[in-house]
């Protein structure tokens, strides 16, 4: 979204003029002619054959979140580039085995939570929430998965998601994400979240800056992983998977310096992951 230009140092700013004086018997702390009834609201012409869809309860509720978190949340936003080529190769490897053992196949997802979740226990500072005078560090690690619907976005929590294996934690999204595209999610399973990770690359996208779940301090989105020229480090030049991390943060409560140590410790976590580095179970 757009945001209104600062002015350029040395630009003319115009002068604001003084306020017009309160005739005596205005309430104080009201300027004389202010309205008393609230703007109306804005309204959308509506064109022959355009199409008008009600505002339901679920979206409404989105809504009335993601202006809550862009209203309240100063956001900032940074980015790192991590060579995945070996958790590809541990993935394609490990599949099938997985599968046939677990009746559920093995997603990138479950990968991407425990380095984060690992990196939360070392920087615990993003794993927190603002509350007024004060920032409260929260002990739980309770991971919210956002999970596209038909109609809408649900974002159920992986509770003590700290406590579970690969394994565990390609379950409990599965599950999430099942009962959430069936609408059969409870009140429990989207209450709690500490912390968000979103697989924005499960729909090719490259790059995102997304929205904070309020009252959360970060987000952090996973974008599609792909095959690039890379230079190594003694000049070479090779052929590996590389996936962009985009993080979003509370920049009351988070700084740049917390949060690229964030991330370099997600991305080392992420590139030592290999065929044979990482108990699945």
């Amino acid at each position: 979204p757009a945001r209104a230009a600062a002015p350029a140092a040395g630009a003319a700013v115009a002068a604001t003029p003084p306020p017009a004086p309160v005739p005596a018997g205005a309430p104080a702390g009201q300027p004389a002619g202010a309205p008393t009834t609230p703007a109306a609201a804005p309204t959308v012409r509506i064109a022959p054959g355009d199409r008008v869809i009600p505002v339901d309860p679920v979206r409404r509720r989105i809504a009335a979140k993601m202006v809550q978190s862009k209203h309240e949340i100063p956001h900032a936003w940074t980015m790192m580039q991590v060579d995945v080529t070996g958790l590809v190769k541990l993935r394609e490897q490990a599949g099938p085995e997985f599968q046939a053992r677990t009746g559920r196949p093995l997603s990138y997802m479950p990968f991407f939570i425990k380095a984060v979740v690992e990196s939360l226990r070392e920087y615990p500072i993003l794993n927190a929430q603002w509350n007024g005078d004060e920032i409260v560090i929260k002990q739980e690690i309770n991971i919210s998965i956002a999970v596209a619907t038909e109609d809408a976005l649900a974002v159920p929590v992986i509770k003590h998601a700290d406590r579970l294996s690969i394994a565990g934690l390609n379950e409990a999204v599965a599950d999430l994400a099942e009962r959430a595209r069936a609408g059969r999610l409870t009140l429990d399973d989207v209450t709690g979240g500490t912390f968000t990770v979103n697989n924005t690359g499960a729909f090719g996208s490259f790059l995102s800056a997304p929205i904070i779940n309020y009252p959360q301090a970060a987000i952090l989105s996973f974008e599609k992983i792909t095959k690039m020229p890379v230079v190594l480090e003694n000049d070479a030049i090779a052929i590996r998977s590389m996936m962009n991390i985009c993080l979003s943060m509370d920049h009351r409560i988070l700084d740049g310096l917390v949060c690229g140590r964030f991330l370099q410790a997600v991305k080392r976590r992420l590139e030592s992951y290999a065929p044979g580095t990482v108990s699945l179970y």
